[in-house]
């Protein structure tokens, strides 16, 4: 699960602040209604990877790196 992808499909702005070697600084930005969206998201899920479908640790609850 990508949060950062949640965020922006919340409708909220994803910012690349800095990128210092291999660390990405990103800020977000966004509305109450946006952030409740994406409280939403998140909470669905996470919902679904308690699931015996989904995976089996949360560890992957990370913002993905962009870079390639």
């Amino acid at each position: 699960m990508n949060i950062l992808k949640l965020a922006g499909d919340a409708g909220m702005l994803v910012v690349l602040d800095a990128r210092i070697g291999c660390t990405e600084y990103r800020s977000v930005h966004g509305t109450l209604d946006a952030f409740q969206r994406f409280v939403q998201a998140l909470e669905s899920a996470l919902t679904n990877a308690d699931k015996p479908d989904g995976p089996e640790c949360r560890r992957d609850l990370c913002a993905e790196s962009s870079s390639s």
